[in-house]
């Protein structure tokens, strides 16, 4: 795989050999969806994007759930665009799971195998080394009813693997559970994904189920990538104000000449970057420093003054909202904010050095 000089960019990624080839595009009225995606066999690709943005069409047209208006569908060489869903060697983990509740959780699993023709016996054999392998071989009698959230997504996983897809979707697949199942299961889901041979896509709107379980991201905003690469490139280089908050972030574009930047609309940012043209500067909302009164022989060159639109709890510390001469976050400790008697409609001055700002070409 070759990769570009320019890591804000998408990756080509050699699908010659197998692998996903995909040109997807669907229009419904009001809405298209107009999405590219390539995708090497063994590789996890995660579709991050808010609600709307045309995620689970995209999953539903792979699937063959929604037909394509234009564009093309190829699995390792092979066209999809006209198989029926019934014949694509797709598996699909649905957010609710979907299991049969009748049916224990070995007959869960041995449902698809089944379907493609083999023998109860056979179907069954082949599903309790799957419900093995997701360490759920004690719950094989067990019904739907009887599994914890987490049980039933490794059951789903199981059912939809058992089949030896070659294209692997996973729709939300960890959003039904609660925060500490969710943890266990996350782990235990990356490394099932790990030995995966073929092609995964994940879809989700969770930024650390993305970053931890998926090679390379692809964002969706209004049926459209607007930037893809992996998690890392992606948290340091955002190119959208939704990937800006996703991976917490201020994000501005502006114009650089040398260490400055002019922003389109606000002040200018000195950075440490020597750039010229369009950019993007980012920093992070503990690089922000705040002051009640405008700080005296203070060396920092980027100074503004703000006014708190808000403050809430953001883990352990107090994020305030800022407007002003540019709106922006920061993040300060329970004790600093109550010394600085933040509340809504407070004056600060906000600083943040040079050395903790990223400028970047747009």
């Amino acid at each position: 795989m070759t990769e570009s000089n320019d890591p804000t960019r998408s990756v080509p990624v050699n699908t010659s050999e197998g692998g996903l080839d995909a040109h997807l595009v669907v229009d419904r009225g009001t809405f298209r969806l107009d999405v590219a995606l390539a995708v090497a066999p063994g590789d996890v690709v995660a579709l991050l994007g808010p609600n709307g943005a045309g995620k689970t069409t995209a999953l539903r047209a792979l699937a063959g759930l929604v037909p394509l208006s234009d564009g093309h569908l190829r699995l390792d060489g092979a066209e999809l665009d006209r198989t029926p869903p019934e014949s694509r060697p797709v598996g699909v983990v649905f957010q609710d799971y979907l299991l049969f509740p009748h049916l224990t959780a070995l007959d869960n699993v041995a449902f698809g195998p089944r379907c493609h023709g083999a023998t109860k016996a056979e179907a069954r054999a082949q599903a309790a080394v799957w419900l093995d392998r997701m360490g759920l071989a004690a719950h094989s009698g067990a019904r739907p009813r009887k599994l914890s959230g987490g049980q039933a997504q490794r059951v789903a996983l199981a059912r939809a693997l058992a089949t030896h897809p070659r294209l692997l979707l996973l729709d939300e697949p960890l959003a039904a559970l609660d925060a500490r199942t969710r943890l266990e299961t996350r782990a235990q889901l990356r490394r099932h994904l790990a030995d995966f041979e073929a092609v995964a896509v994940l879809v989700t709107h969770d930024p650390l189920d993305a970053m931890v379980l998926a090679d390379r991201l692809v964002v969706v905003e209004h049926g459209e990538v607007v930037q893809e690469g992996t998690p890392a490139d992606i948290a340091r280089h955002p190119r959208t104000d939704y990937i800006a908050r996703l991976v917490g972030l201020n994000l501005y574009r502006g114009q650089a000449e040398g260490h400055t930047v002019r922003l389109d609309a606000g002040p200018a940012i000195t950075t440490t970057e020597d750039l010229t043209g369009p950019v993007f500067v980012a920093f992070p909302p503990s690089a922000v420093t705040l002051y009640r009164d405008r700080p005296t022989g203070a060396s920092a060159r980027n100074l503004w003054q703000c006014e708190v639109a808000g403050l809430e709890t953001h883990g352990d510390q107090i994020r305030a909202d800022l407007t002003g001469e540019l709106p922006l976050a920061a993040d300060l400790t329970t004790v600093a904010a109550a010394e600085l008697d933040l509340h809504p409609g407070a004056g600060v001055w906000a600083s943040v050095k040079a050395t903790q700002t990223h400028a970047y070409a747009a």
